[in-house]
């Protein structure tokens, strides 16, 4: 860690050599802010003796509050292109290299998640051959799927149909998905839940579904008849579900369902979103634009959440060793060329080869070259855009 005393000969070293009057003007100055200066330089993943720059600060400064560091961890600023194509710029968790497995670990700076276990009333213990990938007559269906450390179901909420407002309790993680949950009380019946957390919703918060239509108090507030930018300061917060036709068009929502008071079956992983597009009255549909580039159809009276999915960094994740892939339920992925004759089409031989034939799966089907396996006349209806797809050719670089 660099002392302040050090940081501050830095600093002054940098500045321009002019009268000694105008050193002894700008030391007092700057004393009281080196020390803070000094914490959060020391906070960063330091391996030259230079100030932290302006880029990092900027980035340190959004960081609302600050847990005490864990021993042998360090933040690291990684840029990277999230999934809208824009670059950015968050902090990682990296570890000093005392073993083989935490040299190339990296985690996402995750002070404000529940360290302890689950609400054990809304869980139940995962176990049979689903662990493994069969399905209920023991035959595989999911293939690398195994072993992995002993897991409890988390029930969460994707319907939101309980009115008024809910408190959240806490941030948890979720061992059976990506993004986070929240574990939320409601404050008139005080019912516990969990639900899918948005991106920046923390501990202490309020959400509330307006599934069954607009408040009484808040029908009072607007005069008695639907003003649509009352309704939209008033409803549009992160965390709150809404039904689509009171979302404003342009708005990012999450955890989409599909029909009516169903439950939300689309963006539901972390970091993912969807843009409403526009509304059509007439089919009493909402068009919405997913992440992959598909336009599709949904119910007019579908939920949806307000903001997107949080843990948006699980992408640029590093598991740093082949263990941790193991205590994900992880079983390896064996090449075909690699087994015998009996195990895969690929298999046998004498050396690396596949017997002069074109990529195949172990069921003789092929998985490249752009074969459809798509019915031509099993067409979606609700699709209206579908989303763009190789067909066995290279996409076009942007």
């Amino acid at each position: 860690m660099i002392q302040p005393m050090s940081l501050s000969r830095l600093l002054l070293r940098q500045q321009p050599l002019g009268s000694s009057s105008l050193l002894t003007q700008r030391l007092p100055l700057a004393l009281p802010s080196l020390a803070t200066t000094a914490l959060r330089f020391a906070s960063t993943r330091v391996r030259t003796r230079k100030p932290p720059t302006p880029a990092l600060e900027a980035a340190e400064d959004l960081v609302e509050e600050e847990a005490p560091q864990e021993v042998g961890w360090r933040s690291q600023m990684v840029a990277a292109v999230d999934r809208s194509g824009m670059g950015k710029s968050f902090r990682m968790r990296t570890y000093k290299p005392r073993t083989p497995g935490l040299r190339h670990l990296k985690r996402p700076v995750e002070d404000h998640i529940w360290k302890y276990g689950p609400h054990r009333p809304l869980t139940f213990v995962k176990v049979g051959h689903a662990k493994g990938g069969r399905n209920n007559s023991g035959r595989v269906t999911v293939r690398h799927r195994g072993g992995g450390h002993r897991r409890r179901i988390r029930t969460v909420d994707f319907h939101r149909l309980d009115p008024g407002p809910q408190l959240v309790d806490r941030i948890e993680k979720d061992p059976g998905r990506s993004g986070h949950i929240a574990l939320v009380t409601n404050v008139a019946s005080g019912k516990k839940t969990y639900i899918l957390a948005a991106d920046g919703v923390r501990a202490g918060d309020t959400v509330q579904s307006y599934m069954d239509g607009v408040p009484p108090e808040l029908m009072e507030e607007m005069g008695g008849k639907i003003d649509p930018g009352i309704l939209a300061a008033k409803t549009c917060w992160k965390g709150n579900c809404l039904p689509l036709h009171m979302v404003p068009v342009g708005s990012i929502v999450h955890a989409v369902g599909s029909k009516a008071r169903g439950p939300a079956v689309f963006c539901r992983s972390a970091g993912t979103y969807a843009s409403i597009v526009s509304k059509d009255e007439r089919t009493r549909t909402v068009i919405l634009k997913l992440q992959s580039g598909e336009v599709r159809r949904v119910s007019k009276w579908a939920p949806a959440t307000i903001g997107i999915v949080s843990n948006p960094t699980w992408q640029h994740r590093q598991l740093g060793k082949a263990g941790r892939s193991r205590w994900l339920n992880i079983r390896p992925t064996v090449r075909g060329v690699a087994m015998n004759a009996a195990d895969h089409p690929h298999g046998g031989g004498r050396g690396k080869s596949k017997g002069n034939r074109h990529p195949v799966s172990p069921w003789g089907i092929p998985t490249k070259s752009g074969y459809k396996t798509r019915r031509p006349k099993k067409v979606n209806k609700y699709v209206v855009t579908p989303r763009p797809r190789n067909h066995g050719k290279r996409r076009a670089k942007k």
